[in-house]
């Protein structure tokens, strides 16, 4: 990945967006049988009456609803309403907040407060679950830390619980399979915005 560079100035708004995967299509589809079928358990519960067998299947049938029914409304009201998960715009570096929260409440990180940008791999190294993330870094101390600490030290960037790299934690962007953009096309447009060194340390 090329570092930054001297480059024009660009204010145009580049989302990113997460695309409808198989993945995410089959979570639909789990919460929405759990769904219904905690929708039977109360069904179920309210025909039988009063008695202790149905008492218990009424307090999972509404437990689940609550929890699968949320889940379900959550995800799906996501597609349609389609937010990105990373907008870089003239102001900065933006995290759209998650549907159903207000757009209002998302949050940005002013160029200006840029340091540096990272690219990083966490996960099992050859395993499943192993992901790319891009982190904004917003201090120079912690530009020099993704510059320098070992590989396994880097996963800090990513966790709220370590106070250290607590700041880098809001700007680190996991780059999910179904996102319509990697991350050499994201450190590509965030560099024509603000030119600052890219520090790859995805292979070492």
């Amino acid at each position: 990945m090329a570092g930054a560079g001297d480059r024009p100035d660009r204010s145009g708004v580049f989302a990113v967006r997460d695309r409808v995967t198989r993945r995410a299509a089959g979570r639909l589809v789990a919460l929405l049988i759990l769904s219904l079928t905690s929708a039977g358990f109360v069904a179920g519960a309210l025909m039988r009456g009063a008695t202790p067998g149905s008492l218990v299947f009424l307090l999972l049938g509404v437990a689940g609803l609550a929890l699968f029914g949320t889940g379900l409304v959550v995800s799906g009201g996501a597609v349609p309403a389609r937010r990105p998960v990373l907008v870089l715009d003239a102001a900065g570096v933006r995290r759209p907040a998650r549907w159903p929260l207000p757009r209002r409440s998302g949050r940005l990180l002013p160029w200006a407060d840029v340091a540096a940008i990272t690219a990083l791999r966490r996960g099992v190294p050859g395993g499943r679950g192993e992901e790319d993330c891009v982190v904004f870094l917003p201090t120079a101390g912690l530009a020099e830390l993704a510059r320098t600490a070992e590989r396994p030290r880097l996963v800090a960037l990513t966790l709220r619980d370590v106070p250290a790299t607590a700041a880098a934690v809001p700007w680190c962007f996991a780059v999910g399979p179904g996102w319509d953009a990697g991350v050499a096309e994201i450190v590509r447009e965030a560099l024509l915005r603000r030119p600052v060194p890219v520090i790859d340390r995805r292979e070492r």
